[in-house]
């Protein structure tokens, strides 16, 4: 018996031609490339779902990303950076740059970000309007935390939409 719920048959013959599961179902065992890959196509997608390693991986991708973004941030506003006479630290003009990279990778993945998290929603069989516990300060970010590392819920077949 497998740990993973089953899938509808037309998934099954989708994945025996081309090795991976149609879109608009999970991809359970996903590698880190076509978690990536699926993140980008699907997205504004609200609907369907998302098992645990597409979301995973992508949450590690994107976190590396944004820690690159802040390094990068603080190394060219060290260059040029002042020290006033009373300690404090004026950063250089490049950290406008590091900053400005920073703010449009952020609003590039908001919308997607969010996407992402109401499809992995789904697939735990909860409903996506369970994102909005996040805007609870402290508190809400935690319990996204604990629901993104629920297993899938066979019932969370519910919000697949399959295409022909």
């Amino acid at each position: 018996m497998s740990a993973y719920p089953q899938q509808p048959q037309q998934t099954e013959q989708y994945a025996a031609q081309t090795g991976e599961p149609p879109l608009w179902a999970p991809y359970y065992g996903a590698p880190i490339g076509a978690a990536v890959k699926r993140f980008f196509k699907k997205y504004t997608a609200f609907s369907g779902r998302a098992s645990r390693s597409e979301y995973w991986w992508v949450a590690l991708v994107l976190g590396v990303v944004g820690f690159v973004l802040q390094i990068l941030t603080l190394v060219l506003g060290s260059a040029g950076a002042t020290v006033s006479a009373n300690g404090t630290a004026t950063p250089g003009p490049g950290s406008v740059v590091g900053l400005i990279l920073a703010l449009v990778f952020y609003l590039a993945i908001l919308i997607p970000s969010i996407a992402l998290l109401v499809r992995r929603l789904h697939d735990g069989n909860f409903s996506g309007w369970i994102v909005l516990i996040g805007l609870i300060p402290g508190l809400g970010g935690i319990a996204l935390f604990i629901f993104a590392l629920l297993p899938s819920n066979p019932a969370g077949q519910r919000f697949d939409q399959p295409t022909a």
